[in-house]
């Protein structure tokens, strides 16, 4: 379990190893639940993408189907922003 500090503002400063869990880089946003018994869920806000990113991103790729595979991994790239 990892251990922060409550600065006098208030703030609290995650770690690069618990960013690097959630999946997050600088410029990215963060979610912060509120749970009962004073605990929180912190997640990685995933910012949602028309479906438009992602139509056409295989094209031109090959001229064989994409397999499942392909597929999931154009649509992360399209969900995450990436390209």
């Amino acid at each position: 379990m990892t251990t922060l500090t409550v600065t006098a503002k208030g703030q609290v400063t995650l770690r690069k190893d618990l960013l690097r869990h959630l999946g997050v880089s600088p410029g990215q946003q963060i979610e912060v639940a509120l749970l009962p018994e004073g605990r929180v869920e912190v997640r990685a806000l995933r910012p949602s993408v028309p479906i438009d990113r992602f139509m056409g991103s295989l094209a031109g790729k090959s001229r064989r189907k994409a397999s499942i595979e392909e597929l999931k991994a154009a649509a992360a790239r399209g969900w995450s922003g990436r390209r």
